[in-house]
């Protein structure tokens, strides 16, 4: 009898009281709610789990993709293209590094970051051969303003040599200068010399200070502008200094004085050369017979000149 007793269904009290308080509620068995909520936790995770499985199988396939996709060739337009994706804020950072040059201020390092572009070199060296020669004409013009015996034509082939110059000197000394390091590098394992196009992107950015000294050039005042030009010359070879003195300072002391002497040499010769091409002075034949008529008064003759009597004999 204890063994039916026990089976027999019991009403409890306080499920009593409940049903007596509230006659109209639904009632709710406790395990369809656990059995429910059980099949509802068990979906939900199933299908966070699948999405989980999809995004990382498209993941997988883009990476794959990406390692079958062939890279562009030397020769084609795509292999530059990345060197060519940088913004605004990058070249001007970039510019701003190469203007302000200190000791222990790796050019390389703390701007370029391991992202050369040829973006900035390409149109630095664009606008300053560009400004060299307008502002190479503009000399001219504004001399003969202050005398009008001079005669002015322009002269187109500035632009020419202004591009061969500027362009040359941007991608062979660089070329140069990192061959010499690969060099090196061989003899001294320590050396690690930059990559080309880090090289190439080190000199463009350091024309850069050169296009302004251009502008300031017109001013006709001739100590002016060699001040101006060593200005412009002492910031820009600092940069380069500053930037290769990681590099060859584990060489011998000989090897790595020559090479930043050459450096700082063959700047000097492209800011001296450019000075003296296209901001040259007037020619003597012009300048002396134009002095020699402000000189005389307007009403004052010069006797004919006569032949020596031996000279007839």
């Amino acid at each position: 009898m204890a063994a039916v007793d026990e089976l027999a269904f019991h009403e409890f009290e306080e499920a009593a009281n409940l049903l007596v308080e509230t006659p109209h509620a639904a009632t709710t068995c406790r395990s369809d709610q656990l059995t429910s909520q059980d099949h509802v936790a068990v979906t939900v995770g199933s299908s966070v789990g699948y999405g989980a499985e999809e995004v990382e199988e498209e993941g997988d396939k883009t990476a794959l993709l990406q390692e079958e996709k062939p890279q562009p060739g030397f020769w084609t337009f795509g292999y530059y293209q990345s060197f060519f994706d940088v913004d605004t804020a990058q070249v001007l950072d970039r510019i701003k590094g190469s203007l302000l040059p200190w000791p222990g201020h790796n050019f390389v390092r703390h701007h370029l970051r391991n992202r050369p572009d040829l973006y900035g070199p390409f149109w630095i060296c664009a606008t300053l051969a560009f400004v060299l020669a307008v502002t190479g004409n503009l000399t001219l013009v504004l001399a003969q303003r202050r005398d009008p015996s001079i005669h002015y034509s322009p002269q187109f082939h500035k632009v020419t040599v202004a591009g061969i110059t500027i362009y040359c000197y941007a991608w062979l000394v660089p070329l140069a200068l990192w061959g010499f390091l690969r060099w090196r590098q061989g003899a001294r394992e320590r050396i690690g010399p930059y990559t080309f196009l880090e090289t190439v992107c080190v000199y463009g950015y350091s024309l850069f200070v050169f296009i302004p000294t251009v502008v300031l050039w017109l001013i006709p005042v001739s100590w002016l502008q060699w001040l101006f030009g060593a200005l412009a010359l002492t910031l820009s070879a600092a940069g380069l200094v500053f930037t290769l003195w990681p590099v060859v300072r584990e060489d011998t002391r000989l090897v790595a004085a020559a090479l930043l002497s050459a450096v700082v040499l063959l700047h000097a010769l492209l800011a001296v050369g450019c000075k003296l091409y296209f901001f040259q002075p007037l020619p003597l034949e012009r300048v002396v017979p134009s002095l020699q008529a402000a000189s005389l008064p307007p009403n004052i003759l010069l006797p004919p000149t006569q032949p020596h009597p031996m000279a007839t004999s």
